[in-house]
């Protein structure tokens, strides 16, 4: 253990070597791809119109909702033709596989990026700071920008703007809510038809939930939270203050977040907890643990519904938003979701700015409220979420209900629009681990976070103020 238990690990001067010869190695890497073993999709239906190059991250069966997609747009009109091409990878160098965020700088900076970029990483205001993006707002006109602004959920307009600039319009964003097992409650003696409506209801509801063998190990969690960041906003705090910005981790609502979760482990025993989380299997699909009974509530994003559709149809469950505290947020969640975003030196931002538009219903909302099915994703205007195959779709799925109410509330959070978005998220991680374990205090843990993001968002500034 550290002499100074609260300040957090950070690379030592080796380290940041190390990663500095791995990104020169990727981006060596990056280089011969693009410009020894990349060529440009060659694939074209439509000789005769003009391209719109098209990169995103989805595959398998997710691909195919994709393709689906750019062929409903090609054979939409006759002006352009949208190529689609997969980048694999995540944004980071893992294990020698070189990123797709990483790919799409290195081609930008080359010259030749693609027209359009599907995204879900937390990339906009490091990419836009260094002038990577194209502002969308600047291929629209004046009444163009102020009527999609309008339509916009508060949360899709957060998710694509940097220093008042929009530069990524979501496909689908993603929300969080309550998951829970009415026969769980009947077990217990509770209503299953009354869900907790205040989270200090909820705490009580969970102690009778929990299920433990005869040496006193849980065999079922009733509800134990996790993921600070999402309770940030139903405790009513901020990451971020726009007017000052500035970070502001150690916001009054922001410690008693992380209070409470300290609480919650203190009363079940994090060890205790811990332990009987290990020994269950994948958190994803079919190997979800909520659909073996291993939890009573959880907190999940609405893919979840399609999953069960798949893996578990028989199986008895509701969704309600999560329960606000006294002085909380109701309908409150933290939100991203995927985007697309065109790079500035793009050849065709007219036909990117149109497969956009198309895809995400901007223009008709009622066309692409079908899109939306099929890849289950919540709505970015009102209009979507009203079209009858949208509401068809709700009527098949009424858990779906839940996150589309949500979608639409002032209370949803994204991540701040700062430079460092992902070693933000990162560091969160750290002060939630280290204060649910009781090594330091709520407030120490969120101080030591709010420093070192501090001080890494000194060091990629230069001395005019431009980041390094």
């Amino acid at each position: 253990m550290p002499d100074d238990p609260i300040t957090p690990p950070t690379p030592t001067g080796r380290a940041r070597r190390c990663v500095q010869y791995a990104a020169a190695t990727a981006a060596a890497v990056v280089v011969a791809w693009l410009f020894l073993g990349y060529a440009p999709p060659e694939r074209r239906t439509y000789p005769g119109r003009e391209k719109v190059i098209f990169w995103h991250m989805w595959t398998s069966n997710w691909a195919d909702v994709i393709n689906d997609i750019v062929e409903r747009f090609n054979t939409s009109q006759d002006r352009y033709e949208v190529v689609p091409l997969i980048i694999t990878g995540g944004g980071a160098v893992r294990g020698g596989s070189v990123g797709s965020s990483l790919k799409t700088l290195i081609a930008t900076a080359g010259g030749d990026p693609p027209d359009c970029m599907g995204q879900w990483e937390q990339v906009i205001p490091a990419w836009a700071e260094r002038g990577v993006l194209t502002p969308l707002d600047e291929l629209m006109t004046p009444d163009e920008w102020s009527d999609l602004r309008d339509r916009l959920y508060p949360a899709v307009r957060a998710i694509g703007t940097y220093k008042g600039r929009f530069y990524g319009l979501s496909t689908g964003m993603n929300t969080w809510a309550i998951y829970y097992r009415p026969s769980h409650f009947v077990e217990a003696g509770l209503d299953p038809n009354r869900f907790p409506e205040t989270l200090e209801a909820l705490d009580q509801v969970a102690e009778q939930l929990y299920c433990y063998d005869e040496a006193g190990n849980i065999t079922r969690i009733g509800f134990m939270p996790e993921w600070l960041i999402q309770w940030i906003a139903v405790f009513g705090g901020s990451l971020y203050d726009a007017g000052a910005d500035r970070i502001t981790l150690t916001h009054p609502r922001n410690v008693a977040a992380l209070t409470w979760m300290r609480g919650c482990n203190d009363k079940y025993g994090y060890e205790k907890v811990l332990r009987f989380k290990t020994g269950l299997p994948s958190t994803m699909a079919a190997n979800w643990p909520f659909i073996s009974g291993a939890f009573s509530i959880v907190v999940d994003g609405q893919w979840r519904v399609e999953q069960l559709r798949q893996y578990a149809p028989e199986l008895d469950y509701r969704t309600a938003p999560i329960p606000a505290p006294a002085g909380g947020k109701p309908l409150a969640c933290w939100s991203n979701g995927n985007f697309m975003v065109i790079p500035s030196k793009a050849k065709n931002k007219q036909g990117a700015m149109a497969f956009m538009r198309f895809w995400s219903g901007v223009d008709d909302p009622k066309r692409a409220a079908e899109f939306y099915t099929w890849g289950g994703w919540l709505p970015i205007v009102p209009e979507i979420a009203q079209a009858p195959i949208y509401q068809a779709y709700l009527k098949k799925y009424p858990a779906f209900r839940t996150f589309v109410k949500i979608m639409a509330s002032p209370n949803v959070q994204v991540t701040p629009p700062v430079l460092v978005q992902r070693y933000l998220l990162n560091r969160l991680t750290w002060a939630e681990e280290a204060a649910c374990r009781a090594v330091v205090s709520p407030r120490q843990a969120l101080e030591a976070v709010g420093k070192e993001v501090d001080r890494e968002l000194r060091n990629m500034r230069l001395p005019s103020g431009r980041p390094k």
